[in-house]
């Protein structure tokens, strides 16, 4: 027990005080998340969409964080990462209050659409902020810490969330995640500094020099479809299993919010010490691998379990064992292989992957599900687990052979 308590606390030693600040912004605002988890229930439950329309309106989550990524990805590396942060979470707090208002299946997708823009504007910034933070000796911790807070906000938003949506209403929500993101640009602006990142000369030489463009790193461009097929199976946990669970399992939101709030949770008390164990290998795709078959497990637990709380409790823990295995290390590949002068290039693409993944996990998900029943959707998302891993098999080799 010494041992592990010894580990658990030199896992956050040297993360710069900048990161811890970043990480507290996070957590602030996480723990409003509750919109994304909800929102296939509420389209279904209060405005009564069917299954098929709820994926539909969802997918436009996808398509604005896309949008908003590469566009978060051209601005960081021309603007402050600072100032983008800020923009971005006082401009998505304002967006989700439209939907207190929006009704119809055109107007719920603008809204959907316009604040996953404003959101994933972020995610290129806050990928440079941590690059800028932190050391190549910790930056996976540094990834870690900052997935900690944003998992321990986690845990707390789905339990919050479903007690909230059950006794309160949906509505309800939408303002606290307005109130979150509003908070989180709070803090960043009174104690984390403004980092002097700007280019001097926008458009410079490294900037127009497409040798060094993401968009000619065919290795990496592989690793993010790896990375986009990764997430459309692991983001079933948001699109397609809180359906399941409330219509198969005949949980309600109350119960689905304390499975999901699980995951969050098990991520706080575990990564930090694993990662901070794992770091010391000097490996990344072993791990990324190892996370990725750990998905077949999960939903192979689902269809066994036939709605069995236990079962579903089992398939929490294993897919959070996969996002622990497979996320940190591949932010820190995303984060690792670009200069200064393409981080932002290079981040917006594995933001990119992402936004894909959240346009087509709800799609193909819900749609399969809707028209094949959920165990067929998970025998499908068990054959996509496995191929992708045989990629990042693949992929791993061709990484090893150029550093030989």
């Amino acid at each position: 027990m010494f041992r592990l308590l010894t580990l658990y606390r030199s896992s956050f030693a040297n993360i710069q005080s900048n990161i811890w600040i970043l990480s507290v912004a996070m957590f602030i605002n996480r723990s409003g998340s509750m919109v994304l988890l909800f929102t296939s229930l509420y389209l279904t439950k209060e405005l009564h969409f069917t299954i098929a329309e709820a994926g539909v309106a969802l997918s436009f989550y996808g398509v604005g964080s896309v949008l908003g990524s590469y566009a978060g990805g051209w601005l960081t590396d021309r603007k402050n990462f600072f100032d983008i942060m800020l923009f971005s979470l006082i401009s998505s707090g304002l967006i989700l209050l439209l939907l207190l208002i929006a009704k119809t299946p055109f107007q719920i997708a603008l809204v959907i659409f316009a604040y996953a823009f404003a959101s994933d504007v972020f995610r290129p910034a806050n990928s440079k902020a941590i690059a800028a933070y932190s050391t190549v000796l910790n930056r996976t911790r540094s990834v870690s810490l900052l997935r900690l807070a944003i998992n321990l906000g986690f845990s707390i938003g789905p339990a919050t969330g479903g007690f909230v949506a059950l006794y309160l209403g949906y509505k309800w929500l939408f303002v606290i995640d307005a109130c979150t993101s509003f908070a989180a640009a709070l803090m960043l602006f009174i104690y984390l500094p403004r980092h002097n990142d700007e280019p001097k000369n926008a458009e410079s030489n490294l900037l127009s020099d497409s040798k060094k463009s993401a968009y000619r790193d065919m290795p990496y461009l592989f690793f993010i479809v790896l990375v986009a097929l990764y997430g459309i199976s692991f983001f079933q946990l948001f699109a397609s299993v809180p359906q399941y669970f409330n219509k198969e399992c005949h949980y309600n939101e109350g119960t689905i919010g304390l499975l999901l709030a699980l995951n969050g949770l098990l991520v706080v008390i575990i990564e930090m010490p694993f990662i901070a164990f794992l770091e010391k290998k000097q490996k990344i795709f072993p791990f990324i691998i190892t996370g990725t078959l750990c998905i077949p497990v999960a939903f192979s637990f689902l269809i066994f379990g036939k709605g069995v709380m236990v079962f579903a409790v089992l398939y929490t823990i294993i897919i959070t064992f996969s996002e622990i295995f497979a996320m940190p290390f591949m932010f820190n590949y995303a984060l690792s292989r670009p200069g200064k002068e393409r981080q932002g290039q290079y981040s917006a693409l594995y933001s990119i992957s992402y936004g894909l993944a959240n346009i087509v996990a709800p799609l193909l998900g819900l749609g399969i599900a809707g028209k094949y029943g959920f165990n067929k959707m998970f025998y499908f998302f068990i054959g996509l687990s496995l191929v992708t891993t045989i990629g990042f098999i693949l992929l791993n080799r061709k990484d090893r052979a150029n550093r030989t």
